[in-house]
């Protein structure tokens, strides 16, 4: 039995006033409500969400055309994990969690009252907050502790788990629920755009299927190269090959059945609706960054596709940590490099050299 030991009052943390204005504090430590817990952190990923908000994305920051995402000041971070410092009087019983155990929450708080949370879809929740983006709500996890919220969907870790599994759990969650979307069966050839690290963990997905083949497209040869590790069949570069013609030419002809886009791409739009055969399912994951144009007639009159759109990580968390813990998903090359809280500055430009980096961790 763990017994709760004395906190400090102060902690170091990240706070984000604004586009490439982020520092690193001293503040208090978050004081808990009796639904709440308090963890110590022990691991944050960095996300290509963090960096596109440092640089003051406006999908973050708003324009004249929307709301800011962003509440500033907050602490950013929303991978994370780490291990309960301090429980509210009725946060043991409500989560099952004791001092000691490792935790981990939920990006997304939802409310628990609108319509999507009544109808069992809480991850489109329509008044949610997300950890690491609004203030006082959801401060994140780029800090030395961090309170889990009363309504935070929270789950207990092996105590078995690594740094790096226990910051991947986020990402590896999301990247279930869109290979859960695709619906993979032994006949099928699955294309995988983009070999991130959500990308990545989906190829180990994809392959846990045992479809026909996973074929992994991306302009980067390191992430393509781990894309083989992880499993795919075939690796293809489009800076170097046709790979509409190439996905033609491995299928006879027709195309692959399905289609996941996880590049960001606008042009990784297109390429998949070309890529498909008729009647094959496109699953839409990635954010991006422009609009993108395409013939719409592909998917109707020409192909009858089915178009799917996956966000976040709808009760796919526990799945997750079940296949980190059996050994079935890896993160021996998606987690490429560890910083030290302090370093932060280090860590957010590390993760924009995408030729040789794929995941990068802070370690408070």
């Amino acid at each position: 039995m763990h017994h709760e030991k004395a906190l400090p009052d102060k902690m170091t943390a990240v706070v984000a006033y604004g586009p490439k204005n982020y520092q690193l504090e001293k503040k208090s430590v978050p004081t808990i409500g009796a639904d709440e817990i308090l963890i110590k952190v022990s691991a944050c990923g960095i996300c290509g969400s963090d960096v596109h908000a440092y640089h003051g994305a406006p999908s973050y920051w708003g324009d004249e055309n929307m709301e800011p995402w962003m509440l500033a000041p907050v602490t950013p971070g929303h991978e994370f994990f780490g291990s309960v410092v301090k429980l509210g009087s009725r946060a043991g019983d409500k989560y099952g969690t004791a001092v000691g155990d490792k935790i981990i929450a939920e990006q997304i708080i939802p409310c628990g009252n609108c319509l999507y949370c009544n109808e069992g879809l809480y991850h489109l929740c329509e008044v949610h907050t997300m950890y690491g983006f609004q203030r006082e709500a959801a401060e994140g996890a780029m800090a030395e502790y961090m309170k889990f919220g009363s309504k935070s969907r929270v789950h207990k870790l092996p105590d078995s788990i690594t740094l790096a599994q226990g910051a991947a759990v986020e990402p590896l969650a999301c990247a279930i629920h869109a290979v859960q979307l695709g619906s993979i069966e032994w006949n099928d050839v699955v294309v995988i755009a983009g070999s991130g690290p959500i990308g990545l963990f989906m190829i180990q997905l994809a392959a846990l299927k045992k479809p026909s083949k996973v074929i992994a497209v991306d302009l980067n040869d390191m992430r393509l190269d781990a894309a083989m590790h992880y499993g795919a069949d075939l690796v293809i570069n489009p800076t170097r090959e046709d790979c509409i013609q190439r996905v033609k030419d491995e299928t006879g002809g027709y195309g692959c059945s399905i289609y996941i886009e996880a590049s960001g791409s606008p042009a990784g739009v297109v390429q998949g609706l070309k890529m498909l055969r008729k009647h094959g399912r496109f699953v839409e994951f990635s954010v991006f960054g422009s609009d993108t144009t395409v013939d719409w007639s592909i998917i109707g009159e020409k192909k009858e596709l089915t178009i799917y759109g996956g966000h976040i990580s709808p009760s796919t968390y526990p799945i997750a940590i079940e296949l980190l813990e059996k050994g079935l998903v890896s993160t021996d090359r998606i987690v490429t490099h560890q910083f030290k809280l302090e370093e932060f500055h280090e860590a957010l430009a590390q993760a924009e050299k995408i030729d040789e980096s794929i995941k990068v961790l802070l370690i408070p």
